[in-house]
């Protein structure tokens, strides 16, 4: 098992990028399956940009799944919405605060229950 913890490497650093891709290479020359997952965690509160980072992640290594933290701040998740649409890559896990229970598998029916509970209701309805 490798954990490669890419903390602070941006999609538009192209010398970081072309490191993980090689990375990925010499794995696959060890194990021709591997990698056998590629998540890629993202912060819920920078809204499109989260997008444009896991276009770039998924175009150069091939996101198998999404991990999206800081979902109890004031986005309220909309780039879950925005990456589910737009990307198609499975969103595995996602944390909601910053204690070990605040971290767990992502349930799509659970999320959007919570999201729609969260969303202001309009006065006339």
């Amino acid at each position: 098992m490798l954990i490669a913890d890419t903390a602070g490497r941006l999609h538009t650093q192209t010398h970081l990028m072309d490191e993980l891709k090689k990375v990925k290479r010499v794995l696959g020359r060890l194990d021709a399956t591997a990698p056998h997952e590629v998540l890629l965690v993202l912060d819920g509160t920078i809204g499109q940009n989260a997008v444009a980072q896991a276009e770039e992640f998924n175009r150069g290594l091939g996101v198998t799944g999404l991990v999206i933290t800081k979902l109890d701040g004031t986005a309220k998740g909309g780039v879950v919405l925005a990456i589910a649409q737009r990307l198609r890559i499975p969103i595995r896990f996602i944390g909601v605060g910053e204690q070990a229970e605040d971290f767990g598998v992502f349930n799509a029916s659970e999320f959007v229950s919570a999201l729609l509970k969260s969303a202001p209701r309009d006065a006339a309805a």
